[in-house]
């Protein structure tokens, strides 16, 4: 039997697969596989079904390993399948405490077989699990299994890895797209000129966890200020578009600090762009 679920991101609704696992009175049955080799061998069939249809190979993240072995070691304990279980923290904060992925998607399965080839089996039997794995979105995935007599406890979890950029890549990205809407605009490009309290305004951010802190309203005073966080620098906000457009700007300045907080737990870059 086995179980879906949405995780943090835009994976499919939790649900339990009506497949159940065949009686193990095969001698063929591999009692004997330890843990890493089903780990393996689970990774190559998902690959394979991923061929199959064109999506692009899942690549192993030992960070994801070890949060899904975690789990799996979990759900041996509380001798169940689940997502969650009480006192556990969610699917991203258990992500973000095992790996330095930047994710901006996330899903689960949690399954529970006599062998790691009827586990991807009855899987692939189940829409949801079945759309998890075959999720063309998802590049990265965790691996974790653990023997409980001749069962196999299995937790796959999936991600979508972000490039990490630095914080000038960061700059250099929004101050690209800060002069394609002016010349969108029909207009000249602007000067950047990055002020010296930019960065400490948007790390401010950051680290309260918000938008509109104190250093923040203290730019607004003398500057059009849009203040926001995102996964993907080279996209402004939409309300961008119109500030941006002015005919009366003279520069801007890009002010960004990168941080993992509770609402993001896998990093985002907080940003500060200022229009004077």
């Amino acid at each position: 039997m086995a179980a879906t679920g949405p995780g943090d991101g835009p994976s499919p609704k939790s649900s339990t697969a009506t497949a159940k696992p065949v009686a193990a009175t095969s001698p063929d049955i591999p009692f004997s596989d330890d843990e890493s080799k089903a780990e393996l061998q689970l990774l190559i069939m998902a690959n394979q079904s991923r061929q199959e249809i064109g999506a692009p190979p899942l690549t192993l993240d030992a960070g994801l390993s070890r949060a899904a072995l975690v789990h799996a070691h979990k759900m041996l304990d509380e001798r169940q399948l689940s997502h969650q279980f009480p006192g556990e923290t969610s699917l991203s904060q258990r992500l973000a405490s095992t790996t330095g992925l930047q994710l901006d998607q996330a899903g689960e399965n949690v399954a529970l077989d006599y062998s790691a080839e009827g586990g991807h089996q009855h899987l692939m039997l189940s829409p949801p699990h079945r759309a998890n794995l075959l999720n063309p979105d998802y590049n990265v995935v965790g691996m974790g299994v653990v023997r409980s007599g001749d069962r196999l406890y299995i937790v796959q979890d999936f991600g979508h890895a972000l490039p990490h950029y630095s914080v000038d890549e960061v700059k250099e990205r929004i101050a690209a797209e800060v002069n394609q809407q002016r010349r969108a605009a029909n207009l000249s490009a602007l000067p950047r000129q990055d002020l010296s309290v930019a960065d400490s305004a948007a790390c401010s951010m950051t680290q309260a966890d918000k938008l509109g802190t104190s250093p923040i309203q203290q730019l607004a005073v003398r500057y059009t200020v849009l203040s926001y966080n995102t996964l993907h620098p080279e996209t402004l906000p939409v309300e961008s578009e119109q500030a941006i457009a002015s005919r009366n700007l003279r520069s801007f300045s890009v002010g960004v600090c990168y941080g993992r907080t509770e609402t993001y737990p896998t990093g985002a870059y907080w940003v500060v762009l200022t229009l004077d």
